[in-house]
């Protein structure tokens, strides 16, 4: 290996351990700060290389050479049988963790849905959701924001596209919380909560698509149904796969991205005047404090050079690409929010072949959303303590007490991106 990719260090094991205390998780930024400056990737005490270089983690999570190999930390785990784990195996066969050709096959039967003209004949339906939350919290004036925007909002919206009716949706809230606290830890406390949950949503979509092959609907889970040679298993880990990362991560986006602009009124008052802000205004929120902090569970399947850094076969990448977005090689004034930088793009929703699917929709909510809840409540403000999700690979708030504040009426809508 090249000089600057280091093995483990006194000053890297303090690191990794404040990590992983909820201090640590609610605010990594200068945890990261200081793992940049042991170097721009190094060894964790498990052999695993930790990626915090900005340019380096593109030219990795775009190269298609790496492989995914999960049984590999379910193994160290102690999850030799992992697929006799409900949430270990619903999570682990899902098309996030598969190679090509399997891979190819399982994202190409839900591409469809998220092409760029489907998710654009969605702006209007999104911003009818938005209008209705936010006429509701008009009239609360004070709410969890998670509860009354953040969740409600895009898993309306995935509900819509997978076909689960309307009274079905808020059960799945606590219910993907727990099944995906297995990406962040593979403790037996942590499976033991997930199993159940794993179980509920596999129960769950197994009768929906049961319902779906009886009454076809347009909805995915009917068009996946039709699908020739997909599997009724693998049908079912898409559309979990689809649901969950369809709200848990948007959900971090809006409640994040709330957050921050509250915390810098001088950037809110300029989206709030300048809704044409919402594209570049998305990116930054983005990237500044992304839902998704760390990609995991990628090898070398034979020594590869990347970005000029050689890898011997077998060695794990882990990408941090909460740390690689505040990069200052590549974001001047990293941990300032500035919503109209023209730097880079984020690495949010990751790249190659496993970037996320949903992205130009998360777009599409956050873009509609944030200027019509800073233009409908002037004086919103947060209210007490957020409570933070456990774990860092998925960042994110679960409690956000907020005050709605004076609201003004409505007005026109916001100009088309």
């Amino acid at each position: 290996m090249t000089a600057d990719i280091e093995s483990t260090g006194t000053d890297l094991i303090e690191v990794l351990t404040e990590l992983a205390s909820p201090a640590g998780r609610a605010d990594p930024y200068p945890l990261y700060r200081r793992l940049r400056a042991l170097g721009p990737a190094v060894l964790d005490p498990t052999g695993t290389l930790l990626v915090t270089d900005y340019r380096l983690a593109a030219a990795l999570i775009r190269d298609h050479r790496f492989v995914k190999r999960p049984e590999l930390a379910l193994n160290a785990a102690g999850f030799e049988h992992w697929r006799e784990r409900p949430a270990l195996r619903l999570m682990f066969t899902s098309m996030l963790v598969r190679n090509p050709p399997v891979h190819t096959r399982l994202r190409r039967s839900a591409a469809g849905t998220f092409t760029a003209r489907r998710v654009t004949g969605l702006r209007p339906a999104v911003e009818r959701i938005v209008d209705d939350l936010i006429a509701e919290l008009r009239i609360s004036g004070t709410a969890d924001f998670i509860e009354a925007f953040a969740f409600p909002l895009p898993v309306t919206v995935i509900g819509e596209l997978l076909g689960i009716p309307e009274p079905d949706r808020a059960r799945f809230q606590l219910l993907v919380r727990h099944w995906t606290g297995v990406l962040d830890g593979l403790t037996p406390e942590i499976v033991d909560r997930a199993d159940p949950a794993a179980v509920e949503i596999e129960t769950y979509f197994r009768e929906l698509l049961a319902r779906r092959r009886r009454e076809p609907a347009d909805d995915l889970v009917s068009a996946l149904s039709q699908v020739d040679g997909l599997a009724d298993d693998e049908i079912i880990t898409t559309a979990a796969l689809l649901l969950a990362a369809g709200f848990e991560t948007t959900t971090g986006l809006l409640a994040n991205g709330l957050v921050a602009l509250l915390g810098h009124p001088g950037e809110a008052a300029a989206l709030r005047e300048r809704p044409e802000l919402a594209v570049a205004a998305t990116e930054e929120l983005l990237r500044y404090d992304s839902p998704v902090q760390l990609l995991s569970s990628r090898t070398a399947p034979e020594e590869l050079a990347v970005a000029g850094r050689v890898l011997p076969a077998g060695q794990r990448v882990v990408t941090l690409i909460g740390a690689a977005n505040r990069d200052a090689e590549v974001f001047p004034d990293p941990d300032v929010l500035r919503l109209d930088r023209a730097d880079e793009a984020p690495l949010s929703f990751g790249g190659g072949l496993h970037y996320c699917l949903g992205a130009p929709l998360a777009r599409l909510e956050a873009q509609i959303a944030f200027p019509a809840l800073l233009r409908a409540f002037p004086d919103l403000a947060v209210t007490g303590p957020a409570v933070h999700r456990e774990g860092l690979a998925l960042h994110g708030l679960i409690e956000l007490p907020v005050t709605t504040g004076r609201a003004v009426r409505p007005r026109s809508r916001v100009p088309r991106q």
